[in-house]
């Protein structure tokens, strides 16, 4: 005999899960080049390793499918703000403003529709 807790609801993943996945790494790493490059020693090293990791706590707490704390979905939308932004920030800061641009913009639009989709 099943039990209502042993049947689990399949796992999908479609292309903006993929494309949401590949913009959070690229933002973690953004902000680590950021840290490295934009700051002189010793500062560039606690910024280029805290920036990250920052990013990753905030991220786990409250943005994650498995997050630990679990928010409302516009608490969720202002981390992802603020981590998005913080990244196409780093790179506009480091003198590349079409990378920031291209990333803000691809990083907005994924938003959208990942929030369409949770209010949905």
């Amino acid at each position: 005999m099943t039990t209502p807790h042993d049947q689990q609801t399949p796992i999908t993943v479609g292309p903006n899960d993929i494309l949401r996945f590949v913009l959070e790494l690229f933002a973690i790493v953004s902000l680590g080049i950021w840290g490295f490059i934009a700051w002189p020693l010793p500062w560039n090293i606690v910024v280029g390793i805290g920036a990250p990791v920052l990013a990753i706590l905030l991220w786990a707490l409250f943005r994650s499918p498995k997050a630990v704390l679990h928010v409302d979905a516009f608490v969720k939308a202002i981390v992802e703000i603020v981590v998005m932004g913080c990244a196409a920030f780093a790179w506009w800061s480091l003198g590349q403003p079409i990378v920031g641009l291209v990333f803000a913009v691809v990083a907005t639009v994924s938003g959208v529709i990942n929030g369409r989709r949770e209010f949905a």
